[in-house]
């Protein structure tokens, strides 16, 4: 069956860019089951292993700039003690905080005027208490309400009160806004077309996406997933993108020329669906330990996929480990993504993950 044609973005067009720098945060995360987000389970991928990047954006004629999430902070056990305990049942490892990783760059980080947060989870909120009072956080919609006072002013809070503690918070609100970047509700952070902040539901309340215009004339854009997925298998294949006879890169044999036959994986398609992904959000008794309303998370990826199919694009989600290998991290730009391929190359590679389920 032929692919579905995707429907248009209809991103506005325009001639201003930013600079994206893509940041291993050095944060890496193992141990947690695959089981606690999402069915089926394969065989030999029952944890995730997941890396936590964050962004660097900056706008070049006005070297305004913007951190899209901060990853973990080092000291993570000074987490609020809900999270904490939570926390505590994993491998963490991390070495750096990104404003340290900044800063070893020669990043001035008093001129950065904002962090976002992509939403509250501790792998994405760092410590923003290491920043400058000047730099404002932001935040998704609903979020205050949800997730204000922080610890200890409210003992059960799952975010700290030093995060916001004497600097501006702005909770976005996107019902003001008519503007759509394909199914998506969008604002254009700087007022030009260069980079977006995206309504992107269902895994948490105030969960947002970042999308940032690198090139014009043509456009490219790297579009900042956050945890609406946290693996390829989630988004990946789509009815926009079935599931190939042939994938090359080969993404079990890394030096290979030779591609890899589709059918070692299509035993694994879910409900034998070559345009359906692998995994689906676990619904157990119509709740998901992964997302705090998995229909509306579900149809987040619906969107994520539309998005997806444009080989414009470069999907970076905030633990795709197998972008590791791929993409350049800060201090280098991912602006010529393009050039290097690294959409193609990224496509498939979360495969090697399945290689313990693969048939001959």
């Amino acid at each position: 069956m032929a692919p579905q044609p995707p429907p248009d973005l209809q991103i506005p067009p325009s001639t201003s860019t930013v600079h994206v720098q893509i940041i291993n945060t050095t944060a890496h995360i193992t141990d947690f089951p695959m089981s606690l987000m999402i069915y089926p389970v394969v065989k030999g991928h029952e944890s995730l292993s997941a890396p936590v990047y964050s962004f660097l954006i900056t706008h070049p004629s006005s070297n305004r700039k913007v951190v899209f999430d901060l990853g973990v902070r080092p000291d993570w056990r000074n987490l609020a003690p809900r999270v904490v305990k939570s926390v505590s049942q994993w491998t963490v490892k991390v070495e750096k905080g990104v404003k340290e990783i900044l800063e070893n760059e020669d990043i001035k980080t008093d001129e950065i005027e904002a962090v976002v947060w992509s939403h509250h989870h501790w792998d994405h909120v760092g410590d923003v208490s290491t920043f400058s009072k000047k730099t404002k956080l932001i935040v998704g919609p609903g979020f205050k309400q949800e997730f204000f006072p922080g610890y200890p002013a409210n003992a059960e809070s799952l975010i700290l009160e030093s995060d916001y503690e004497g600097r501006e918070v702005e909770e976005l609100s996107f019902s003001d806004s008519l503007l759509k970047i394909g199914r998506f509700p969008a604002i254009d952070y700087f007022g030009d077309g260069s980079f977006y902040l995206l309504d992107a539901p269902g895994h948490t309340v105030g969960h947002i996406c970042g999308l940032a215009r690198v090139s014009s004339q043509p456009d490219s854009y790297v579009f900042m997933g956050a945890d609406s997925c946290h693996h390829g298998g989630e988004f990946r294949p789509s009815q926009y993108l079935p599931f190939p006879e042939s994938i090359s890169p080969h993404p079990l044999l890394q030096n290979s020329t030779a591609p890899c036959p589709g059918a070692m994986f299509t035993h694994l398609l879910r409900d034998n669906d070559d345009e359906k992904p692998f995994y689906s959000i676990r619904k157990p008794d119509g709740t998901a330990p992964g997302a705090v309303d998995a229909d509306v998370a579900e149809q987040t990826i619906e969107k994520v996929q539309e998005v997806d199919v444009d080989e414009r694009i470069l999907v970076v989600m905030a633990h795709d480990e197998s972008l590791l290998e791929i993409v350049d991290f800060f201090p280098a730009y991912a602006d010529d993504f393009v050039k290097k391929d690294w959409v193609k190359k990224a496509r498939w590679a979360f495969l090697k993950d399945f290689g313990g389920a693969t048939s001959s």
